[in-house]
């Protein structure tokens, strides 16, 4: 059932035995360690796709080199499903769906930038997806679960909400915590610099020996770590980490790249950090690897944002919340998951199967259109969480 560290239902080494003889019927051909690329050592892998239909690189992170190379071939995995899914679809209007008393979302909000609403009486593609807030059948947009870049399409393509596990439950956990992080960053980002600077925590605060290791590490490093309690009103525990060089924030001319952030959410607040840290540190060797075919030559000559540098003025505050140990057991921390979004107001979580039931791996898209989405080339930028939030900060 995992260890305190980890949501799989077994070890990342054997998850990695596991998937290891499907790699290259996915189309994956390399799994290599980039850790050594930095000085900080924090575990970082990535797994090459070459035909992928998105990015080539997948990447990964963790306390292990054992957790970081799963990772990695898991998020290659997943991207590798979405682009071509094993799952049924339909044509059909959304009058129709409607009066045959079928329940379904058109998902407006992922709507890519420059098109136009799903109407009525549009003939599209349908698939089936499951509502873990209301237990029922829900129908959504094929477009807006599939992830390939080579075709054009009506919806926004992200793999956000996007994961992979040992079974679908713990693939639904992980999409379902990605979409609770992304919506409690945009939250942060909109809300004042007062606020968001009042949310710096001091990372030794929560007690553990293995985030007080990744704190070390950063140090001996020469690198400034800012902690953000970014938790939303779902309650549920989520972190932003600041990486950069030290004196960030009096120093002049630092690029965009000299400063990496990551972000983190689960119902262990400690859980929550130590995902926001390594993910950092992973940013850090996507600048430094420079073989992301989604970060382009310009980035690299990006000053940095003068609202990033200023975060490092932050003063970390003393945590006095108090910090919920929570368990490892999958479908405990899935239902717990979703009963924090719907108390915060949530009326749909749907996921979308997107595997073989033959696999060794499960593969889910989740959706939940309550929730905000991360940037991205959209016809709706921020959704009213957003909206209110910004109104209210």
């Amino acid at each position: 059932m995992g260890n305190a560290y980890s949501d799989r239902v077994c070890d990342p080494a054997e998850t990695f035995d596991r998937v290891r003889p499907h790699l290259a019927a996915f189309g994956v051909t390399r799994v290599a360690r980039h850790t050594g690329l930095d000085k900080v050592g924090i575990p970082v892998w990535c797994a090459y796709t070459p035909n992928s239909r998105s990015i080539v690189v997948a990447q990964g992170k963790g306390l292990t080199d054992a957790d970081a190379r799963t990772s990695a071939a898991m998020e290659a995995l997943e991207r590798a499903v979405a682009g071509e899914p094993a799952i049924e679809s339909f044509i059909e209007t959304a009058e129709n769906l409607r009066a045959a008393g079928r329940a379904f979302d058109p998902l407006n909000g992922l709507i890519a930038a420059g098109q136009g609403d799903i109407r009525p009486d549009e003939e599209i593609e349908w698939v089936r997806g499951a509502d873990l807030a209301s237990g029922r059948d829900v129908f959504v947009p094929l477009e807006a679960v599939l992830l390939d870049r080579t075709r054009r399409s009506r919806f926004w393509m992200s793999s956000d909400g996007l994961a992979s596990g040992n079974i679908m439950e713990e693939a639904i956990l992980h999409g379902l915590l990605e979409r609770v992080e992304r919506d409690a960053h945009i939250l942060w980002r909109v809300s004042s610099q007062e606020a968001r600077h009042r949310a710096c925590v001091v990372a030794e605060d929560l007690d553990d020996p293995a985030l007080d290791a990744l704190v070390a590490r950063i140090g001996e490093a020469e690198l400034e770590l800012r902690l953000f309690d970014i938790t939303s009103d779902t309650g549920i525990p989520c972190f932003l980490a600041l990486l950069g060089p030290r004196g960030a924030a009096t120093a002049s001319n630092i690029r965009y790249v000299e400063v990496t952030s990551g972000c983190g959410a689960h119902p262990s607040a400690v859980r929550a950090a130590i995902r926001a840290v390594t993910e950092a540190a992973q940013s850090r060797l996507t600048y430094i690897g420079g073989a992301r075919d989604d970060v382009y030559a310009e980035t690299f000559d990006r000053p940095l944002p003068e609202s990033t540098r200023r975060a490092f003025l932050a003063t970390p505050r003393p945590i006095t919340t108090p910090l919920a140990r929570a368990g490892t057991h999958v479908e405990a921390l899935l239902s717990r998951a979703i009963s924090c979004v719907t108390k915060a107001g949530v009326r749909s979580v749907v996921a979308v199967p997107l595997s073989r039931d033959d696999l060794p791996f499960a593969v889910v898209k989740v959706l939940v259109p309550d929730l905000e989405n991360p940037d991205g080339e959209r016809a709706r930028r921020f959704g009213p969480r957003a909206l209110s939030k910004a109104i209210s900060t």
